[in-house]
């Protein structure tokens, strides 16, 4: 790849203009690509998002690849540089730099009106990033090692997904959810769908603090499918209430007899299967039992649950069966009707008391 840029930059004049198509959502790859265009002696400008698939053919896509085709706009500046002689900085001083970057760039496309994904708005935030962080390479630590392009990719992917949530998801006090319940939330807000690459749910993760594969054994919220995530509802992961429990598999994470969970996933899970197995009327009692009505971090993982999980999807189906009636009483539950509206049809929000 450096060579075919190294011939570009060759070919072009000072000034001159190259526009490279880019579909991949992978941080290795988009780290190779810098890399390439800096060597090359490029400097980055910006990425464009465009709609070039038609939705048939969208669907036939890797994962690893875009749901937009992205323009990366690099230009051979009139006076070149020597990145290998040039005055390190440091990553400290370019970190806050890349966020904000990243951050603009997320709050003008989210402003453009564009048909664009939220995946799709993260990665387009990588060109201002990228050029925030090609302009001061060579970036080392404070410990004067390199900082590969994949650091300011990170911080990119951070600060934009708190964008989303910012624009998204009505919800208080997500922060103060336990990481593994957040990731897991942030994955369907994010991707929109339960299977996505497995780059990106690693990537999302290590921005809160989560290693994906040390819970993926123990907590059951995710599972590989092809190299790809794919997320467990509740189904696959409480153990059947109705079986004696010496008979319930011990492969399955969540007890639903249990009066505290370890995560506020596991709450809101347990619930779900509690109101699927044996109805509003026991699951009432279960709910009272765990004193839910006054756990913050059950509502709130319910009422995230509700704004990013597929309404076609069954634990969306019963989070709103939770979220209502008999259940909604025993909760003490206030949701804005946006939680309910139908998707992407704003003119046909409902409200609880349509249910």
């Amino acid at each position: 790849m450096s060579d075919i840029f190294s011939e570009l930059y060759r070919v072009l004049e000072p000034g001159g203009v190259m526009t490279v198509m880019f579909t991949h959502k992978e941080t290795d790859a988009w780290d190779t690509l810098t890399m390439s265009l800096i060597n090359s002696g490029f400097t980055i400008t910006s990425t464009h998002p465009i709609t070039s698939e038609m939705p048939q053919r969208a669907g036939m896509r890797t994962s690893a690849s875009a749901d937009s085709t992205l323009l990366l706009t690099g230009r051979k500046p009139h006076e070149e540089r020597d990145p290998e002689n040039a005055t390190p900085t440091l990553w400290s001083d370019v970190k806050a730099d890349t966020r904000a970057a990243a951050k603009e760039a997320a709050r003008d496309l989210l402003d453009s009106g564009l048909s664009l994904t939220k995946t799709d708005v993260i990665i387009s935030a990588f060109g201002p990033t990228l050029r925030v962080f090609a302009d001061a390479y060579p970036v080392v630590d404070d410990e004067d090692n390199d900082v590969p392009p994949r650091r300011a990719l990170e911080e990119a992917r951070e600060a934009v997904t708190q964008i989303l949530v910012d624009e998204f998801l009505e919800v208080e006090g997500i922060d103060d959810l336990d990481d593994v319940t957040e990731w897991y939330v942030l994955c369907w807000l994010v991707h929109e769908k339960q299977t996505f690459a497995y780059d990106d749910g690693h990537q999302l993760g290590l921005g809160i603090g989560v290693d994906i594969d040390d819970i993926k054994r123990n907590t059951k919220t995710w599972r590989k499918s092809t190299g790809d995530i794919s997320l467990r509802g509740h189904d696959d992961r409480v153990q059947n209430i109705n079986e004696k429990p010496e008979n319930r598999s011990s492969r399955t994470p969540v007890n639903p007899d249990d009066l505290s969970f370890g995560l506020a996933l596991d709450k809101v899970h347990a619930a779900m299967h509690v109101y699927d197995a044996q109805g509003e009327s026991a699951c009432c009692d279960w709910l009272r039992e765990r004193n839910f009505a006054t756990d913050s971090t059950f509502k709130s993982t319910l009422k995230a649950l509700l704004q990013v999980l597929p309404h076609d999807h069954e634990d969306w189906e019963l989070a709103r069966d939770l979220a209502v009636g008999r259940t909604r009483d025993v909760l003490d539950l206030e949701f804005s009707p946006n939680v309910f509206a139908d998707d992407g049809d704003e003119s046909s929000q409902q409200g609880l008391d349509d249910y």
